[in-house]
């Protein structure tokens, strides 16, 4: 990744889009300018983007808080797969028609952010592909009429916007949403909820492996284990056998897959299928979320040289809403799953050295400029660092799945 200079002018978040499938079909990049009265360059802005999402690669939608840059980004040539947000008060500006329309022209979808307080332009109404509707202010949870921004008799689908729970996110879809933006993942998890629940087998299987792992048992054993599961066995082999891994011979048997991945990353890949195998669909956003959280915590500590920290940072982000794919609380899910002390202390007591690096990752996907700040000052990191981390787990996130 190009090292430039937009990474120390902004402050970075993200979030997913969810469509009815509860896929994640498009990622949120929010991006806060640190100084409003000199936004930074928007060639190195897309430059930065580009760099994740290529033009052949997943979509991701900018939502820019600057007007100056929004202005920049509008006059500019994105490329189609990057959506652009726009406040209502500039898709009301006529002074923004022309640069919307070339947008549209060019196959960006384009969405509108907020009620407009003044009529939106006829000749740009058809550029926007949805509007965004913060859940706060979304006026169907108490009327039946339809409430998106309309504009001579079209109504624009909806983005619900402020998602944090599963029962919202249904609800969301229930007044009709075409997709909802947040993290669906707040939902208490309780005791009670968790009495009589038990691991689903191809989930047991992993858990097993995890715990003979920690252990350092004999390869035989693990062997043993892994053929108990053969979708298990078969994801093992193709793993290791993708050009991902960059071997120059094709490994064949479960004892060699075992021995070329050592203990330590054998363990790695377990926590990171661990936490995408659930089968409940409303669990996608879930993985999504666990994913790059485990991927952004190990980049925070990249420099630091320390392998160890930065696979127990990995497995801390990967494992920390195991919790809620599971229904049952930490304190209770960590007796059966191994994880370190450090690991333990971050997720079950909301303490340890790895904490601080926790509020940092739940800042970016708050998209919270002064959470963003507090938890960057609390570890002395600076704003160049954060972001290259974002950017670094976003690219290889995109990579592995």
């Amino acid at each position: 990744m190009s090292d430039n200079n937009i990474l120390g002018q902004v402050a970075l978040g993200y979030s997913p889009f969810i469509d009815k499938s509860r896929a994640v079909s498009a990622t949120r990049l929010t991006v806060f300018p640190l100084r409003p009265e000199s936004p930074p360059d928007i060639a190195q802005l897309l430059n930065a983007v580009g760099n994740v999402w290529p033009a052949t690669g997943g979509r991701v939608s900018l939502n820019v808080l600057n007007e100056g840059l929004l202005t920049d980004l509008m006059k500019a040539e994105p490329a189609a797969n990057l959506m652009v947000e726009v406040p209502s008060f500039m898709a009301s500006d006529p002074v923004n028609i022309d640069a919307l329309q070339a947008l549209h022209r060019a196959g960006n979808t384009l969405l509108i952010k907020g009620r407009p307080v003044r009529e939106v332009p006829r000749e740009v109404l058809h550029c926007f592909t949805y509007s965004i509707v913060d859940l706060a202010e979304d006026r169907r949870i108490n009327e039946t009429a339809a409430t998106a921004p309309t504009n001579m008799g079209r109504s624009i689908p909806h983005v619900q916007a402020g998602v944090r729970t599963l029962v919202e996110m249904e609800g969301s879809f229930n007044r009709g949403a075409a997709a909802v933006l947040g993290w669906p993942i707040d939902d208490a998890i309780t005791e009670s909820q968790s009495k009589g629940k038990a691991a689903s087998a191809d989930l047991q299987v992993i858990v097993e492996l995890i715990q003979r792992v920690d252990a350092q048992e004999p390869i035989e054993r693990l062997e043993a284990t892994l053929k108990r599961d053969p979708s298990l066995a078969f994801k093992l082999m193709r793993y290791i056998n993708s050009p991902a891994f960059g071997l120059r011979v094709e490994i064949s048997s479960f004892r060699h897959a075992i021995m070329m991945l050592g203990y330590q990353r054998l363990k790695r890949w377990l926590a990171l299928l661990l936490s995408t195998a659930g089968k409940d669909s409303n669990m996608k956003p879930v993985m999504f979320a666990a994913v790059r959280r485990g991927l952004l915590m190990e980049e925070l500590v990249r420099s630091s040289g320390d392998e160890e920290m930065r696979n127990e940072m990995f497995i801390c982000g990967v494992f920390s809403l195991l919790d809620r794919m599971f229904k049952q609380p930490f304190s209770e899910l960590l007796k059966t799953i191994p994880v370190p002390e450090r690991v333990y202390q971050a997720l079950v007591d909301n303490t340890g050295p790895y904490q601080p690096y926790f509020n940092v990752v739940q800042a970016v996907e708050n998209e919270s400029l002064f959470d963003f700040r507090a938890s960057a000052e609390a570890l002395m990191l600076s704003v160049s660092e954060i972001n290259r981390s974002v950017l670094t787990a976003l690219t290889a996130a995109a990579e592995i799945e």
